[in-house]
């Protein structure tokens, strides 16, 4: 006899089936939205990367650090493999800025790089954590002598504990600044508020303020770029920022908007000439000076020492000059990263007192200089202080008496 059952759905098998189609679309969905992975395989280091995925549209970042031989991660670090953003950038070295001093050795560093050896010309990253604008040695001293925490005006402390024991200045080595550890209410507020500006501190809060520390302080001039022609605005973006306050020592910066370069180069503060105006910083202040020459210095005044003389001479005196010989000489490594000069082997140049080229300044057949600046590319010539009437006096060859005549009125 048959019997006639009632029909019965399998609820569970209906839900797990729907469960299963629900997480097939959704990974068929963000399988379809996931981009064509782009392999990049550097030069350098000859493994796979997949970061120009997303960021094929980044601008090359200098032409010394070409993206087919370097790639991306050996200097800014992250998951190579990942194309999961938040996981490619989850190991990133220095977050926006791998040039920052607490990670430059990891992301610039390495014999062929930036820290290799004096002779080679590679020790870039020693020189600047031992510069005073890593340091800010100087300033610490003196406000720590202004208000008795020391009894000298020598250097002993920087934002960051450095040693050199190779130095020639004699200071082979810095201790921390430790603003909690100060007795005196004045330095502790001179650690807590003026100390973020200086390229081996922690950068202040703010996209602004991201790429304000080592390297790119002075070579980030854009968006993933980096440059040698370094324009007077880069160097404004610390050194004309604003003042400070030494009755509350507090940064206060500036509200005015300059409209023209006489005005925004310079605070109204002092006496500068024409020249000081029209060029760019790096058309005067030498790599010395500004990235450090690799010893620890006091303070700024003893690390400068360029001086109008350098380029113009003195009335008994030609600037020093140097024939390019060598191939190799340092004066075409220069030319090549910031191609403004065109250097050949027979040229003529200028040299300072300790042998730093000034490349960009080339000696005429006829005995007057040209100038092409390092940030504008503008075309200069001058002739040397022998031969002219200039009235200085021979023991009077410092910049500041060359100012008293040739000051520009603002």
């Amino acid at each position: 006899m048959q019997t006639n059952r009632p029909l019965t759905f399998d609820f569970r098998l209906l839900l797990g089936s729907g469960l299963l189609f629900v997480v097939l679309s959704l990974a068929w969905f963000l399988d379809a939205r996931q981009p064509d992975a782009v392999e990049l395989i550097p030069t350098l280091t000859g493994k796979p990367e997949y970061c120009l995925t997303c960021h094929a549209d980044l601008p090359e970042i200098s032409a010394s650090h070409p993206v087919e031989t370097f790639g991306c991660v050996s200097c800014h670090g992250g998951e190579r493999l990942a194309l999961d953003a938040d996981l490619a950038h989850s190991t990133m070295r220095g977050g926006a800025n791998p040039s920052d001093l607490s990670v430059a050795e990891a992301s610039c560093g390495g014999s062929s790089c930036h820290s290799g050896s004096e002779a080679d010309d590679r020790h870039h990253i020693q020189r600047v954590m031992t510069s005073i604008q890593s340091t800010y040695a100087g300033a610490i001293a003196g406000i720590r002598y202004t208000f008795g925490a020391q009894t000298d005006l020598n250097a002993h402390l920087g934002i960051r504990a450095v040693t050199d024991e190779e130095t020639k200045t004699g200071i082979t080595s810095l201790s921390s600044f430790d603003p909690a550890s100060e007795e005196n209410p004045f330095v502790q507020k001179f650690g807590e508020n003026c100390l973020t500006c200086h390229i081996n501190a922690a950068p202040r809060e703010g996209e602004a303020y991201a790429r304000g520390t080592g390297c790119a302080a002075c070579h980030s001039t854009g968006e993933h770029t980096l440059s040698t022609a370094i324009p007077y605005t880069q160097c404004n973006a610390c050194h004309n920022r604003g003042n400070y306050d030494l009755r509350t020592m507090t940064f206060i910066e500036r509200s005015d908007h300059p409209t023209q370069r006489i005005d925004d180069y310079y605070q109204p503060i002092g006496l500068f000439t024409r020249c000081e105006y029209t060029l760019d910083c790096v058309d005067c202040h030498t790599r010395s000076e500004v990235m450090g020459d690799g010893d620890i210095h006091k303070d700024q005044a003893s690390i400068e020492y360029v001086q109008c003389r350098t380029c113009h001479g003195t009335l008994e005196e030609l600037p020093l000059t140097r024939t390019l010989t060598d191939p190799n000489d340092i004066a075409f490594k220069l030319d090549f990263l910031n191609p403004v000069m065109d250097l050949k082997l027979g040229d003529t140049i200028l040299v300072t007192e300790k042998g730093e080229p000034l490349w960009n300044i080339r000696v005429l057949p006829d005995g007057t200089y040209e100038m092409i600046g390092k940030a504008t590319r503008q075309y200069f010539t001058f002739r040397p202080v022998m031969g002219t009437a200039c009235e200085q006096k021979p023991d009077e060859q410092e910049s500041h008496y060359c100012h008293e005549c040739h000051a520009v009125e603002k």
